[in-house]
């Protein structure tokens, strides 16, 4: 395997890590324990770190290696402001110009059948985010833009741990599912205005729960680090 491959492989195990809190914001990450982690020398080490901090998904610090980046409120309001822009562009598109049917019908069945489901212990809470991930992705993607597609991968990508943490009752399950096949619907009706609504009411009910979803990652990290130490 070439450096490059190398430092894109680490870079993609170590981001996976970041976003799904397995290293907790304040961790520092050095060359030299990476380095023993993965058996490598320093050089691709260095350049995944370097695609890390292009990411921001952690800080540059001198002397002392990186560490993950702490939440920012404002940045993830800013995060969700520029989504809500991508998406409401998506769902007008699709309204107006038709949504590919084996698609549509594969997210519709898809949110139909966890409808159905009358408790969360049958679906972890990591399946559900990457589900909610997928569904927006999914209309993004019918668009035929890939420059939006990728944009919106990017930004969902930095609110996955929020994801993680906001489908955590049955009542949020069941609101998410019916919101999620009404922008179905209203794309399938051809109803723009209606689609623009939905999707906004979507993305709106997710970030109303952005700071309560924050405290609980927050918590459960803290809770994590002490049960390690104890």
């Amino acid at each position: 395997m070439d450096k490059h491959n190398l430092s894109q492989e680490i870079f993609d195990t170590l981001k996976n890590r970041i976003i799904q809190w397995e290293y907790p914001p304040g961790q520092r990450l050095t060359e030299e324990s990476l380095c023993s982690e993965f058996g490598v020398s320093r050089v691709p080490i260095r350049e995944a770190l370097r695609m890390l901090e292009d990411s921001k998904l952690v800080d540059k610090v001198p002397y002392r290696g990186c560490t993950v980046k702490q939440p920012d409120l404002n940045e993830i309001h800013h995060l969700y402001d520029v989504r809500l822009a991508l998406e409401l562009f998506a769902v007008e598109q699709l309204a107006r110009q038709g949504m590919d049917q084996p698609a549509w019908q594969r997210l519709h069945q898809t949110w139909n059948n966890l409808l159905a489901m009358d408790a969360l212990d049958e679906l972890d809470t990591a399946h559900l985010a990457r589900q909610d991930e997928l569904f927006h992705e999914t209309l993004a993607q019918a668009t035929g833009n890939r420059v939006m597609l990728e944009l919106l991968h990017d930004i969902n990508e930095r609110l996955f741990f929020l994801r993680m943490h906001d489908i955590t009752t049955v009542e949020r399950l069941v609101q998410t599912c019916q919101q999620h096949l009404h922008v179905l619907a209203c794309i399938q009706a051809g109803n723009v205005t209606a689609a623009r609504e939905a999707i906004q009411t979507n993305i709106a009910f997710g970030r109303s729960n952005v700071e309560t979803a924050l405290k609980e990652a927050l918590i459960q990290t803290y809770l994590k680090e002490q049960s390690e130490f104890a």
